[in-house]
């Protein structure tokens, strides 16, 4: 029985020249078989095809950097202040959860803490990872460090979940004196980490995983 290492010994569409259209998914051939790095047009859909993403090593380290730095503040700032008949307290994210475990509403408080401060940091920390493996040109299951990006990609998204409620709320909770929801610093910090995550994700090429152990 083959172990891993043998069954990575496979010739790549790269090595034959050959291309997938990030949109439509056709197969593309490059001329003089990819060599200098050539930019070709998919026919059907006229979108830019590469054999590899340019520059994805580069620009995940920029965005998964700038993530790193907002992602303190966001959870140290204010994320949102609820005033209530004139008195109110700012809020960060983890004051939220507990007041929210407080109130007895844990599932709610599990969600948030989850989806706004775990489900960050180990986006963050699983990118890091991967972009480490590829320099160092990592052998170990390749497979199983595609699948966590590919896992991670699709959850990343729901980190949006506190700018969703915050919207919410400081749009119908805006009752003069009586309440009023004000968004803090936090939540533009926490609104960029996401973002930068997610851009971080959309420009890292997992096919350099591949290359990389090989």
């Amino acid at each position: 029985m083959k172990n891993e290492m043998d069954s990575l010994e496979f010739i790549s569409a790269a090595e034959k020249g050959l291309g997938a259209c990030p949109h439509c998914r056709l197969m593309i051939q490059f001329p003089h078989g990819g060599a200098g790095k050539q930019t070709v047009h998919c026919p059907r859909c006229g979108a830019p095809v590469h054999l590899r993403l340019p520059f994805s090593i580069q620009r995940t380290w920029a965005l998964i950097f700038c993530a790193g730095i907002c992602y303190v503040p966001a959870n140290l700032l204010p994320i949102l202040t609820v005033i209530q008949f004139g008195s109110g307290a700012p809020d960060t994210i983890i004051s939220g959860v507990k007041h929210l475990f407080a109130d007895g509403q844990w599932p709610i408080a599990i969600l948030v803490f989850v989806a706004s401060v775990v489900v960050p940091l180990v986006k963050i920390g699983v990118i890091v990872c991967l972009l480490i493996s590829v320099h160092a040109r990592w052998r170990w299951r390749p497979r199983e460090r595609a699948a966590a990006f590919y896992i991670i990609d699709a959850l990343g998204r729901w980190s949006m979940i506190d700018i969703f409620m915050i919207s919410i709320l400081v749009a119908l909770v805006q009752l003069g004196t009586l309440a009023t929801v004000e968004p803090g610093l936090g939540a533009a910090f926490f609104g960029a980490v996401v973002v930068c995550t997610m851009l971080a994700a959309m420009t890292f090429d997992p096919r350099l995983l591949w290359d990389s152990a090989r």
